[in-house]
């Protein structure tokens, strides 16, 4: 009985050790959050947090005004920031909202929503976005890409988003959706250009952001001429305007012209456009319409 009352206290003894070990481990550990919750707060609520108080009344004078006027400067400066970027890519976002699917010491998966602007192109782009961790580096891999644009003249872009959403090419989206926004704006700000200018030949059917300006004189009835200014884009992102001249003439006027020169005039176009341009050359076909009258 003494001998396992002996081992009895000795077990017990290990027991206690073992204990004061673990409340050891769990001090320190409370220590250790409290320390990064000190941390979190400093780093990444630091001037806000600041701010606060100052506008709560905790802190008076000049400090407060120094807090104040340095949140004030960094405010300006990502207003600024965000400026510069959206000139030179010229896309704006709205939002960008990221949920967070997986998250590990290696691994972390979240589901991005981006919606913005280029111009007059609305577009929205969805996208899990994986990042592992590998090695010193980090490796990132975009899928279930899905883009929505908000247009209803994309006829010519729905091939390429395909491709993108295929190939899960961010990079080549926005790069060609700039330059695609860009050729349809050269568009409308001519075609707007020449309805000011020759009101009483240029109309706009559509709007001046339509493919279709149509030409015609009030004395010449029936007699109407259509530039159509389409602007293909390949599925590899090649962005190629196209400008073609189509006629309306009725049968009696016709026969009024030789037949050749009326149905030259489509092949005439295009070589005015290689040799002066889009606008020249539309101008060109404006004036001979109007027989100068608004000039």
């Amino acid at each position: 009985m003494e001998q396992m009352s002996e081992e009895n206290m000795e077990e017990v003894k290990v027991l206690e050790a073992q204990i004061e070990h673990l409340q050891a481990e769990v001090s320190a550990l409370k220590c250790q959050q409290q320390d990064n919750h000190k941390d979190i707060t400093f780093h990444f609520r630091g001037h806000m947090q600041e701010a606060m108080s100052c506008m709560c009344g905790q802190r008076q004078g000049d400090k407060m005004e120094k807090v104040l006027s340095r949140l004030k400067e960094e405010v300006e400066e990502l207003e600024e920031h965000l400026k510069l970027q959206t000139k030179m890519n010229g896309i704006s976002l709205n939002s960008c909202i990221t949920k967070t699917l997986q998250s590990s010491g290696r691994k972390l998966v979240q589901q991005l929503c981006v919606s913005g602007r280029c111009s007059e192109l609305v577009f929205q782009v969805e996208f899990q976005l994986s990042e592992v961790k590998e090695g010193s580096g980090c490796g990132r891999k975009i899928s279930d890409l899905n883009v929505v644009m908000d247009a209803s003249d994309l006829q010519n872009f729905s091939s390429f988003l395909s491709g993108v959403e295929e190939s899960r090419d961010l990079l080549l989206f926005f790069r060609t959706l700039r330059t695609f926004s860009d050729r349809c704006d050269d568009r409308r700000r001519t075609f707007q250009h020449f309805k000011e200018k020759y009101p009483s030949v240029v109309s706009l059917p559509g709007g001046c952001r339509s493919a279709v300006m149509t030409l015609n004189h009030p004395e010449l009835s029936g007699c109407v001429l259509f530039v159509h200014w389409s602007v293909d884009v390949s599925r590899e992102g090649g962005v190629s305007p196209k400008i073609e001249l189509l006629t309306k003439i009725p049968e009696k006027a016709l026969q009024l012209f030789p037949s050749q020169a009326v149905g030259g005039a489509a092949e005439a176009f295009q070589s005015l456009l290689r040799l002066l341009g889009p606008e020249a050359a539309l101008e060109s076909v404006i004036m001979a319409v109007s027989l100068s009258q608004d000039t």
